[in-house]
C-alpha cells in the first residue's frame, strides 16, 4: 500500500522504521508537527520523525493544522491508501480522515479500552497495572474510541518509569503497526468495536499533577514518581522551593515517620507517608543536576524539624 504515516516524537519513530523496512508498503510521505523552538538558544528544530524522514529521502509534510487547505491537497495529490499513525499531536478532522481508502490507523500504547487518552503509558503505571500493551485501530472523530484491528500486551516491571515501559511499547508496537498494515492491504483484517465496558481516560499529565502527596501510601508515591518520569517529572517541595524526585523506594519496614518527615542516614534519606518510609535514591533541587539523594542531604544540612511537601 502508498502511506503517508504521520507522528512527531522519537517514540513514533521505530514504527516508522519498521514501515520503512517492511517491504511491503510505499511510504511516500510523513506528516509531523512544525518545528518548535528547543535549547537555551530556543532555535526551531525539527521533530524526530521529520529528521528520520529525511535521512530516508521521505517528503515532509508540518502543516500548523492539519485542515491546512494546502496540505488537505498535498494528501490528495499523493493519494495514500492509508494513513498510519503513531503520537502525531493534534485533532485529525473529518475532511482529512476521509481521504485515504483505508483511513487512518493509530497507534496507541494501551490495551484499548483502557486509558484512552494523551497519556496511557503514565496513567498505567500510577494505576498500578500489572499489565500493559499497544492497539492499533481506526481513527474515528471520538477520543480514542475506533474499531481496534489488534493488540500486543506488555507486562509492566515493579521499577519501570513511564520511560522505560514507553519504550519497550514502541518497539513492540512498530510490529503491531506494520502487520496491521499487511493484514488491511491483504483483507485478512477487520477492526473491531471496542467493548462498552472497561473505558478509562488518560488525560495529559501536567506539571500540577506530578506534585507528591506524603500523606497517601508508600505505593503510590512510587507509582506516582515512576509515572511521572521522565516527563513531566514528579516533584515535592523542600525549604519552599521544588524538589524533583527522580528515583525512589518503598521500604515497608520503617513505620516510624510521619507523612513528610526525614530521617537522614550516612548514605540513605527516608521519607515518612501515609503507610511505610519511602527512600529518596535521586533527586534534582532546582538549578542542580540530578545527584543522589544522600549527596543533596549532606549538602542542604537537613534538621530534625524540616518536612518535604507543603
Amino acid at each position: 500500500m502508498k502511506l503517508v504515516f504521520a507522528g512527531t516524537p522519537e517514540v513514533a519513530v521505530p514504527a516508522l522504521d519498521a514501515l520503512i523496512a517492511s517491504g511491503r508498503h510505499e511510504v511516500a510521505a510523513v506528516v509531523t508537527r512544525p518545528d518548535a523552538p528547543a535549547g537555551r538558544g530556543r532555535r526551531l528544530v525539527a521533530s524526530p520523525v521529520a529528521e528520520r524522514a529525511v535521512e530516508a529521502g521521505i517528503e515532509v509534510l508540518k502543516p500548523g493544522k492539519p485542515r491546512n487547505p494546502e496540505f488537505l491537497e498535498r494528501l490528495r495529490e499523493i493519494a495514500p491508501d492509508c494513513c498510519p499513525v503513531v503520537a502525531y499531536g493534534a485533532l485529525l478532522p473529518r475532511v482529512a480522515l476521509d481521504i485515504p481508502a483505508h483511513g487512518w490507523v493509530n497507534l496507541h500504547f494501551s490495551l484499548l479500552p483502557a486509558w484512552r487518552g494523551a497519556a496511557p503509558v503514565q496513567h498505567s503505571i500510577m494505576a498500578g497495572d500489572e499489565i500493559t500493551g499497544a492497539s492499533t485501530f481506526l481513527i474515528e472523530e471520538g477520543l480514542d474510541s475506533g474499531p481496534v484491528y489488534g493488540t500486543v500486551t506488555e507486562e509492566i516491571r515493579p521499577t519501570d518509569t513511564s520511560g522505560d515501559l514507553l519504550t519497550r511499547l514502541a518497539f513492540a508496537g512498530s510490529g503491531l503497526l506494520a502487520a496491521t498494515m499487511d493484514g488491511i492491504e491483504d483483507g485478512t483484517l477487520k477492526a473491531v468495536p471496542q467493548p462498552s465496558d472497561g473505558i478509562t481516560l488518560a488525560p495529559k499529565i501536567n506539571v500540577e499533577d506530578a506534585e507528591v502527596d506524603w500523606a497517601a501510601p508508600a505505593l503510590r508515591v512510587d507509582r506516582v514518581v515512576r509515572g511521572c518520569t521522565p516527563a513531566p517529572g514528579a516533584w515535592t517541595t523542600f525549604r519552599d522551593e521544588r524538589l524533583k524526585l527522580i528515583q525512589v523506594t518503598p521500604v515497608p519496614e520503617r513505620t516510624d515517620l510521619a507523612p513528610g518527615q526525614l530521617a537522614v542516614g550516612k548514605n540513605s534519606v527516608h521519607v515518612g507517608s501515609g503507610s511505610y518510609a519511602v527512600e529518596l535514591l535521586w533527586v534534582q533541587a532546582q538549578g542542580k543536576k540530578p545527584m543522589r539523594a544522600a549527596d543533596w542531604a549532606r549538602g542542604v544540612r537537613i534538621t530534625d524539624e524540616e518536612r518535604l511537601g507543603r
